[in-house]
Formats: structure tokens, C-alpha cells, sequence
């Protein structure tokens, strides 16, 4: 492996760009042409959800459809360096709502004063949305009947029953 020196004024952005375009031409060079596309797996990585109760801002509107996007390890470790977190550990859901959710309603900059004036039942079901989507994958959960005793899936995102 040769060594390259890099030097201060935009020298290091060069390199990395060379480095990434040499391989890439390489293979062009070397690899037969695929035999046809294959399809695109996608990953759902934004979830749309309904609040319970609903947000209510300083204006009185209530803002209950939302949406939560997937966590990453930036997300998780964050608030482990959060002061408020820090003196109040029971905060750490707080700013971690507040990182993951992209949208409230028209609000679009939620931030951890949002989640804060949230009420309790909102926050525990944001709470179990989150850990379905990023543990599970998915917004569905099984549940039974108390009358029937009968088992079925239901969308926890909020749609309403009957609906697709």
C-alpha cells in the first residue's frame, strides 16, 4: 500500500476523490455487463403515524398526523451526552423523539419543547412506535379480542378501522 501525504488546502478532498474513482474504474474495466437490471430493494425508512390525543400549539390548532423516521446510532448516542439527560435520565425519550420525528402536523422543526408539551399518552405511544419501527420494522401489532377472544393485526400508524 503506498502512502500519500496530504497537505492543508483541500488537498485531503482530492485524494479521497481520486481513491473512490480508481477502484470504480477499475471494476467498469474488468466486469461483464449485467445480464439484466434487477429490481430495487427499497427500505421504508419514514413512518407515518396518528397521535391519540394530538399536539396542541400556542395558536389551539391541533396537530395529530405526523411522521417518524428510522434511528441511527447518532440518534441513540446523542442524548448520552445530552446535559438534561445527564441530570434527568427519564429525558433521554424526550430528545430522542425529538431527533426522530420529522413532522407534526405543519410543524416541521420538532424539537425536545415540542415533545415536552406533549401529552403523556402521546409520548408513550410515540414511545412503542418507535421501538416497533426501529426494533420490529414494521407498525403492525397482534392483539385480541376481549369479547370474542378472536387474534388479529392491527396498524398501530393510526388508520382508522375499515379503512386501507
Amino acid at each position: 500500500m503506498r502512502r500519500r501525504t496530504v497537505t492543508p488546502g483541500g488537498g485531503l478532498e482530492e485524494v479521497l476523490d481520486n481513491l473512490a474513482a480508481a477502484p470504480a474504474a477499475q471494476e467498469e474495466a474488468s466486469a461483464p455487463p449485467p445480464a439484466r437490471p434487477r429490481e430495487r430493494e427499497t427500505l421504508q425508512t419514514e413512518f407515518a403515524f396518528e397521535l391519540p390525543r394530538g399536539f396542541v400549539d400556542d395558536e389551539g390548532q391541533v396537530h395529530r398526523n405526523g411522521t417518524m423516521r428510522l434511528a441511527t446510532a447518532r440518534d441513540e448516542l446523542r442524548p448520552q451526552i445530552d446535559l438534561r439527560v445527564k441530570e434527568n435520565p427519564a429525558y433521554l425519550s424526550v430528545v430522542l423523539l425529538s431527533q426522530v420525528i420529522t413532522q407534526l402536523g405543519t410543524v416541521t422543526d420538532v424539537h425536545a419543547g415540542i415533545v415536552e408539551r406533549m401529552y403523556a399518552t402521546d409520548v408513550a405511544f410515540l414511545q412503542d412506535f418507535y421501538r416497533r419501527i426501529n426494533s420490529e420494522g414494521h407498525t403492525h401489532a397482534a392483539v385480541t379480542c376481549p369479547l370474542c377472544h378472536g387474534s388479529f393485526e392491527v396498524d398501530l400508524s393510526g388508520g382508522r378501522l375499515g379503512e386501507s
